[in-house]
């Protein structure tokens, strides 16, 4: 399971949106001074995002048996992740004036790059065992 380089790539994409659930997206800088964080988990969009996106990635983590379904996985889930980014960027240009968004805005995007070298990955992982398949059928078939 660890051996390969995609499984790598989910797990820190796995890490990555895990860690969105603990971090704030924004900050209100208030008239006095004083700023107010606002938590990914406060706003539901972002918790069913992310939810969803954990349990997307965590199922990609633990197909590794059946390739194809966990690359048709990783490839929803940077469908979903490309959703959510989007969401991120319509709130930044809505709320650019009064909130400070922190750098796990970007995370989303990062996790889309991961999920698409996951992909590619697995789909050339699955092309080499469908070859060395074929190869050891044609020497069967030679021998009898």
């Amino acid at each position: 399971m660890w051996q390969r380089i995609q499984t790598l790539y989910l797990a820190i994409a796995t890490i990555l949106i895990g860690s969105l659930l603990f971090s704030s997206v924004a900050r209100i800088v208030l008239p006095d001074g004083g700023v107010e964080k606002i938590m990914y988990h406060e706003k539901v969009e972002y918790l069913l995002f992310l939810i969803l996106l954990v349990v997307i990635h965590l199922t990609c983590l633990f197909l590794f048996k059946a390739r194809l379904t966990q690359m048709r996985l990783c490839i929803i889930a940077a469908l979903v992740l490309l959703a959510f980014q989007i969401w991120l960027g319509v709130d930044y240009f809505r709320h650019m004036k009064e909130m400070v968004f922190s750098i796990t805005a970007v995370f989303p995007a990062i996790c889309m790059v991961l999920d698409i070298l996951a992909s590619r990955n697995i789909l050339l992982d699955e092309a080499m065992v469908q070859s060395a398949s074929r190869i050891r059928a044609s020497r069967r078939a030679r021998r009898r």
